[in-house]
């Protein structure tokens, strides 16, 4: 998959497919505490209700759904092998 298709504007097309009659806005945007990645909360308003969702932005620089994993401390056992 390409980068365009992991691009913000083309997650709101997917996720919240909007008609020429809706208006799209975001309503918040920021840094998670964790690890000060990005994310940002998008809206879609129609005359039908409206859908919302949150796109969290990943180390290659996509757009994504789920948020990036947290790097955690981890120990490697090849280290200490005999």
């Amino acid at each position: 998959m390409n980068t365009a298709e992991k691009s913000l504007r083309y997650l709101v097309e997917k996720w919240l497919a909007p008609a020429p009659n809706t208006q799209i806005r975001v309503v918040q945007f920021g840094h998670l505490r964790e690890d000060r990645r990005r994310y940002v909360h998008v809206e879609a308003l129609a005359p039908s209700g409206s859908r919302a969702i949150f796109f969290f932005r990943h180390d290659d620089g996509c757009w994504c759904v789920f948020p990036p994993r947290i790097a955690r401390p981890s120990m490697n056992s090849d280290r200490w092998a005999a």
